[in-house]
Formats: structure tokens, C-alpha cells, sequence
């Protein structure tokens, strides 16, 4: 293993506490023109390389392969539409190296991230651990023409639905001549579009067998169809309807239905197969509705993630998009249910965000990739778990470059430090000539035993997150 590329005079200075740099409370701006070291409710540490679980045994080329699909399209930004957006801008600059880079010698990819990324723990305010799920593309079969039995249909994006997810509807007349003066309302909800109210308008692409395959796949935001005549249709995202998206599964731990330990998108499944009344109604509670379009993708193709770039079976994420930039590299460790619902593997693996979702929000808060297929949903149906992240930002923005843009507290006394006061507290006049001042010593000493009352705050559980479970 080799060290990471800060020096120890600094590495003493973190180990000794947590170094965390917090955010200010930032609303409404995107990713793309905001500092990624001040993003709301997160709190930081800088990381080395060689402290990272996991970093020097991970499979580098598989994540430079990936990072360089989200290069390709970072590349294709002109410097004006760079300009105010300075993640993007820097990742643009990383990824001008990426050519230059040898795959056939061993070593060369991992060099390239330490050589060109700080590692920087990034975590919500209150708790060291983000929070994972998985999703997938899901293969199901379907007709192109009305068929009976198949009653479920994937829609194109109708020409009624305006940003923001609203339509405009003809109001109350005005005027003399008695004129309909138009108003915006919101965009029809699942039940009514499940009802039928868009039938009839040309806007099928295909129709399914199965309902509860149909709101999955609405979950995964893309599927490849096997339609009558043998070929695979491939469909994926185009819009939403604009209504919030409601997590199922939630409904069902909270009415103790399932244990959330046994929470899966196989569980839910289940649930709905035995109970098709109640599986229906609980279908319409997640008001959310998504519209599709058609690929063209080969059926080898991976589908296309938000940032318009392949994404990668177990390389690939998706992020809060109004939080972090697309092509931004994170490594993820946790313990994850792989094998089966019972096993717990080690998981540590770089990653590339190139995603995104309606239920992933948040600083620490990752969906991740599997593939496409059954295994793959099995998979990707029982991540719910937390995580840390480590997020490789472009040397230009790590604190210790930006020299107090996010400035860091000074390290926690030592326990030597503390008894030293203990046996000897300073004097007045003996502040500020090199002994610790009391005022630090007393705040360490209050923090020690708040520790030894009720713990630090790495022991507390994660607060509750508003799980995707993509399902």
C-alpha cells in the first residue's frame, strides 16, 4: 500500500480529531455552479489515500473505464458553457489527462486518481454513514399492439405536460365576449393515468402484462421490452409527471407488514402477488408517474444515466443532482447483502456518479448500479444499507488548497495534554506561550464526559432517511 500524498506533519493534526468542514446552508442553486465543499447539511474530513479501507486492492482499471465514459461528455462542454460552473470545469481539466494515461501498465490507473483527486469523507451533518440502494434495468415481456391481456402500457411524454410537472387547463370565463382565460394546474396523478385518462392518444409505446412489472420499471427509470415479434425494445427515462415520489416499502415497515431487516423489492413483490386490492391501492399512493422514450440501443448496450454517458454494472451511481456534479468520482464501503438476503460482503469500491434519481437526496446518498436482469434485481432490491463515502474532488478544491475558504477546527487535545492541565493548569500569563489554553483544555474536558455519559456521535444511529428502495 502506498502513502497518500499528504505529509505528516498535516495527517498528525487530523488523526488527533475529527477535522470537519461544515457546510453552510445553501438552497435552490445546482450542482454545477456551486463550491462541492460547501454543500448543505454535510460535514467533511480530509482523507489520505493510504487511511481509505479497500483503496489500494479495488480494481482501478474497472472505475478508469468508467470515469472515462463520463469524461467523454465532459469533454464536449465549450469553455462558455463552463463558465460559473467550476466542479465541471475542473473535471474537464482532469479528464484532458485521461488520453495520456498507459491501461497496460500496472499501477497507472490507480496513480491517476491520487495524482489528479483529494480524498474528502463526506457524511449529513450528525453521523459518519450515507445511505445505499440499488436499481437495475429490468427485462420483462410485452406487445407493441393492443393485445388482450396485456393492459399496462409505458407512455411517450404527452405534449401537455409543461415544466414543473403542471398542464394547462381552460379557467373560468372572462371578459364580455365570455373568453377562457387558461390556468396551470398539476399534471395527472398515477390512479388517474392508471384509470385510463391518457388512453387514446397515440402516446402507447408498448403494453405489459403485469402491473406491478410496469411500477417497478417506472422506479428504474428504463427496461428492456421482448416484444411479439422477438426483438428487444429498449425504453428510458424522459420525464416525470411532477408528483412526489412515495416509498412503498416504507408504507409497509411502518404498518409492520415487513421487518425493515427483511425489506426487499422481492418482499414488496410478494406482498402485492397475495394481496392484489391492497397492492393496488398502495401502488396509487406513490403519485409519481414517469413517461418513457425509445433508445435505440443494442441490447449489449448498458442504458444511458442522467449525464447522457453508458452507465457500468457495479461502477456506476446515482446522486442528488442539485448537490454534486455528474463525472465526480466516490469510494463506497459498506456491508452489503450480495450473495443472498442473509450474507454480509465487504464492499468497497470507487465509483463514478453519472445518475440520478427522484428519491436520491442528500450529501451521502447513493443509488447504486447492478446490471440488468433478474439477478440483478435481486440484488439491487436488498441494498438498504448504510455506507461511507470518500469523495475525489480535483486537487483545486480540497481545504488544505483553499486555505481557509472551509476552514477546519483545531485538533482535540491529546489525553497526555489533558492530564498535564489536570495536574497543572496554567497561569494566566502562560496562555498563549505555547501551553494549551485553558479554554480549549475545559471544552475537551466537558466533551469527555458527555463521552463518558452518553457516547460520541459515532455511536448514535443514523437519523432516519426517506429510502428510494427503488420500490
Amino acid at each position: 500500500m502506498t502513502s497518500g500524498r499528504w505529509g505528516g506533519t498535516l495527517r498528525a493534526g487530523l488523526v488527533a480529531g475529527v477535522a470537519l468542514g461544515v457546510a453552510g446552508m445553501v438552497s435552490g442553486a445546482r450542482a454545477e455552479g456551486r463550491n462541492p465543499m460547501k454543500l448543505s447539511e454535510a460535514q467533511y474530513e480530509p482523507a489520505m489515500y493510504s487511511d481509505i479501507a479497500g483503496w489500494a486492492e479495488d480494481d482501478h482499471d474497472a472505475a478508469f473505464s468508467s470515469f472515462r465514459n463520463s469524461c467523454r461528455a465532459l469533454l464536449r462542454r465549450s469553455a462558455d458553457a463552463l463558465e460559473g460552473r467550476p466542479m465541471q470545469a475542473a473535471l474537464q481539466k482532469v479528464c484532458r489527462k485521461v488520453a495520456d494515461v498507459d491501461t497496460s501498465k500496472p499501477g497507472a490507473t490507480r496513480a491517476f486518481f491520487e495524482n489528479n483527486f483529494s480524498p474528502i469523507r463526506i457524511a449529513p451533518l450528525g453521523t459518519p454513514d450515507g445511505f445505499l440502494t440499488g436499481y437495475y434495468e429490468p427485462i420483462v415481456e410485452g406487445v407493441t399492439e393492443p393485445t388482450e391481456g396485456y393492459d399496462w402500457p409505458l407512455y411517450r411524454k404527452p405534449a401537455s405536460l409543461l415544466t414543473g410537472g403542471k398542464m394547462a387547463v381552460a379557467g373560468a370565463a372572462v371578459g364580455k365576449k365570455k373568453a377562457r382565460k387558461k390556468k396551470f394546474v398539476a399534471f395527472y396523478d398515477r390512479a388517474a393515468i392508471d384509470d385510463g385518462v391518457l388512453a387514446g392518444r397515440n402516446l402507447e409505446i408498448c403494453w405489459l402484462k403485469d402491473p406491478i412489472d410496469a411500477f417497478f420499471i417506472h422506479i428504474q427509470g428504463s427496461v428492456r421490452v421482448r416484444t411479439e415479434d422477438g426483438k428487444v425494445m429498449r425504453l428510458n427515462y424522459q420525464a416525470a409527471n411532477g408528483h412526489p415520489y412515495y416509498a412503498v416499502g416504507r408504507w409497509l415497515i411502518d404498518r409492520k407488514i415487513v421487518a425493515k431487516e427483511d425489506m426487499s423489492m422481492d418482499r414488496i413483490r410478494e406482498w402485492m402477488e397475495r394481496n392484489p386490492a391492497e397492492g393496488k391501492e398502495l401502488r396509487r399512493r406513490n403519485k409519481s408517474y414517469v413517461f418513457f422514450r425509445e433508445t435505440g440501443l443494442a441490447n449489449d448496450q448498458e442504458p444511458i444515466g442522467a449525464q447522457g454517458v453508458s452507465l457500468t454494472p457495479g461502477r456506476s451511481i446515482a446522486v442528488d443532482r442539485n448537490l454534486h456534479v455528474y463525472g465526480t468520482p466516490f469510494f463506497i464501503s459498506a456491508q452489503l447483502p450480495i450473495e443472498d438476503e442473509k450474507s454480509s460482503e465487504v464492499f468497497q469500491r470507487l465509483m463514478v456518479a453519472q445518475d440520478t434519481g427522484g428519491a436520491i437526496i442528500g450529501p451521502a446518498r447513493a443509488d447504486l448500479y447492478f446490471g440488468a436482469g433478474d439477478e440483478a434485481a435481486s440484488i439491487a432490491g436488498r441494498i438498504k444499507h448504510n455506507g461511507r463515502f470518500v469523495m475525489l474532488l480535483p486537487h483545486e478544491f480540497d481545504p488544505r488548497v483553499l486555505k481557509g475558504d472551509v476552514p477546519l477546527p483545531l485538533p482535540r487535545p491529546t489525553e497526555q495534554q489533558i492530564s498535564e492541565y489536570k495536574k497543572n493548569p496554567p497561569k494566566d500569563e502562560e496562555v498563549g506561550k505555547g501551553e494549551k489554553p485553558a479554554k480549549d483544555i475545559a471544552t475537551a474536558r466537558r466533551s469527555d464526559k458527555k463521552e463518558a455519559a452518553g457516547g460520541t456521535d459515532d455511536d448514535k444511529p443514523a437519523k432516519k432517511r426517506k429510502s428510494k428502495i427503488r420500490g
